[in-house]
Order: structure tokens, then C-alpha cells, then sequence
């Protein structure tokens, strides 16, 4: 056998190797759907605050408070929700177990840092700490998507990061943590959703 030969199944090895550690079905447009997601409850959430509660979202935690709330929920389950069906038909598409030990260790990775921030992210309300919960939200969100990258495709790790960072510069400016939250869940999904979409579903 040449080099090339060599090589060529060397290449072959470390893809079924990837394959059986990984999974790598996630899909791209599923971040861009949740970016617009994002962006459409944070307009709505943005209009109810400065039209009816003067621009304090926490005030009295009236029905603006929990419209905000519900709003925040329903992105959530929307994005969850098309992330698993487009997830699932990009699996099966590819030949791939869309409920294997990849599958499971990814879900575990992401939602463990998912379930502590959000658990945190309550308590810091409860305590009237209200600018700071941009900035946690975005923070243990990149921290679940870099816990997450492990066992799946690498390059969320990046995006992971970038969320990291926004917010720790909205825990340290919280006056604009509103602004870097629509820029973290909202604009970045989206580009990123799109770089993910080109480079590995249109494959």
C-alpha cells in the first residue's frame, strides 16, 4: 500500500472514531430559528417595559413582569423544540441514532450547566439582584454549549466562548445587559446558526 493509501484509511479511522464519540447531527438552521426566536421576544419584551411599566421590567412584578417571563419560557421551548426536530431529521438523514451514548452524554453536558444557571438566575431575582441576570444567563449558557462541545461538533465551543464573554461585560456594565443578551441569544445565534448551516449541512 502507498502513503496515500496509509493516510486515506488513517482519515477513515478517525471519522468512525468521531462518529461513535460524537454527535455530530446538530443542526445550524436550528440556531439561526432560535436567534429569530430570540429577537422577536426581546422586541415584544422591550414594548411591554417601556410602554407599560415605564421602563422597569421588575416593578411590583406585575402582569408585565410575568408576560416578560412567559415570553422568555416560550423561546425556550420553541428553541428546544425545533432544535429536536430538525436535529432528528438531520440524523436520520445521515444514517445517524438521533438516542445513542453520544446523544445522551451531549444532553447531560449541556443541560448540568443549564439547570445550575437557571436555579441561579432565580435565586439572584428573588434576591432583587435583577440587572444581573443578562449576564448569568449568558454566561452559564456559553459555559453548558463549551461543556456541551465535547461530545459533539467542536465548534460550538467558540460560540460557547463568545457567550462567555458577553457576559461577563454585561455583569460588569448591567445597564446593558438587555442589549448583550438580544446580541448573544439573538444576533450570534444567527450567524453562527448560518457559518454551522453552510459548512456542515449543505455537505
Amino acid at each position: 500500500m502507498s502513503n496515500e493509501d496509509y493516510l486515506k484509511d488513517i482519515s477513515e479511522i478517525k471519522n468512525l472514531m468521531n462518529k461513535s464519540s460524537r454527535f455530530i447531527s446538530l443542526s445550524g438552521l436550528s440556531g439561526v430559528l432560535a436567534g429569530i426566536y430570540a429577537l422577536i421576544g426581546a422586541a415584544i419584551a422591550y414594548y411591554l417595559v417601556i410602554n407599560y411599566s415605564g421602563g422597569t421590567l421588575f416593578i411590583f412584578y406585575g402582569w408585565v413582569f410575568w408576560t416578560c417571563m412567559a415570553v422568555l419560557f416560550a423561546i425556550a421551548l420553541l428553541s428546544a423544540t425545533t432544535g429536536i426536530i430538525l436535529t432528528t431529521k438531520k440524523a436520520k438523514k445521515n444514517n445517524e441514532k438521533i438516542w445513542d451514548n453520544s446523544s445522551r452524554r451531549l444532553l447531560f453536558n449541556f443541560l448540568v450547566p443549564l439547570a445550575v444557571g437557571g436555579i441561579y438566575c432565580i435565586i439572584i431575582l428573588s434576591q432583587g439582584r435583577y440587572g444581573q441576570t443578562g449576564g448569568l444567563m449568558l454566561v452559564f449558557y456559553g459555559l453548558a454549549l463549551v461543556s456541551a462541545s465535547k461530545y459533539s461538533i467542536g465548534d460550538i465551543q467558540y460560540l460557547g466562548y463568545i457567550q462567555i464573554i458577553l457576559g461577563l461585560i454585561a455583569s460588569y456594565y448591567p445597564g446593558y445587559g438587555f442589549w448583550l443578551w438580544v446580541l448573544g441569544f439573538g444576533i450570534m445565534h444567527i450567524v453562527y446558526g448560518t457559518w454551522m448551516h453552510f459548512k456542515y449541512d449543505t455537505k
